[in-house]
């Protein structure tokens, strides 16, 4: 099965405010929280791949029951080296996959597509009326310093957690708590945006409102729902 594995079932695009979030309903919002892949800048992995490998290699690959492909990442995500993660998926899943994850390693540069729509214009116009905001995205520590060089969008935000820098990656409750106190941030007054319902979970457990992205219009539009006074669109 294409995709990350283990995703529970959850509304897009609304606020899910359950666990220890839903004391937070109702609170004003002065904090957002923004993942980063998929939600600040276009993650594909496939487009790393396409120089070399064919349709069907790269549907296989992005199968975790056969590749491992998003174990892998996990990995990663959590302070492995590339070097590492290519040794254990070539021990678990064989020459084959991990010889494809080595190339993707390698041209991680073709998978970052561009920024998302709307995204640059959105944190403009939240810091113009005073509300802070904050990344938080899981990302290999070796492969994070390519997208920020690349993309100004992400040194608009105040701060950041990397998990990979810190070797907890979400939807793990303590990486919430670690940006919350490194940024002195309250769990009640804040929303976190993420395309990973998973990742939602692990914010609500860690008192954060969260809204599983999909759609920027729709975004933008549950912000102003919850009080904030950011232009509509027209």
């Amino acid at each position: 099965m294409k995709g990350w594995p283990n995703e529970p079932d959850m509304d897009n695009d609304v606020i899910i405010a359950e666990d220890r979030a839903a004391e937070a309903l109702g609170n004003p919002v002065s904090d957002v929280i923004f993942d980063f892949g998929n939600v600040l800048v276009f993650w594909d992995p496939a487009a790393a791949m396409m120089g070399r490998y064919s349709e069907r290699s790269i549907d296989s690959l992005l199968d975790n029951e056969i590749s491992g492909f998003y174990d892998a990442n996990d990995r990663m995500d959590a302070g492995v080296s590339c070097a590492d993660t290519i040794a254990w998926l070539r021990q678990t899943k064989g020459d084959e996959w991990a010889d494809m994850f080595a190339y993707y390693c390698e041209n991680f540069v073709d998978s970052l597509t561009g920024v998302v729509p709307g995204a640059r214009k959105l944190i403009e116009d939240l810091k113009a009326v005073g509300i802070h905001v904050w990344g938080l995205s899981n990302w290999s520590a070796e492969l994070f310093p390519i997208a920020w060089e690349r993309y100004e969008i992400l040194h608009s935000l105040e701060g950041k957690v990397v998990s990979g820098e810190i070797d907890i990656r979400k939807p793990s409750v303590e990486i919430y708590e670690y940006l919350l106190q490194r940024f002195g941030i309250e769990a009640r007054k804040a929303v976190f945006i993420d395309d990973k319902a998973m990742n939602i979970v692990g914010a609500n457990a860690a008192g954060i409102r969260g809204i599983r992205f999909t759609d920027p219009y729709k975004l933008r539009a549950l912000l102003i729902e919850s009080g904030i006074d950011i232009p509509a669109v027209r």
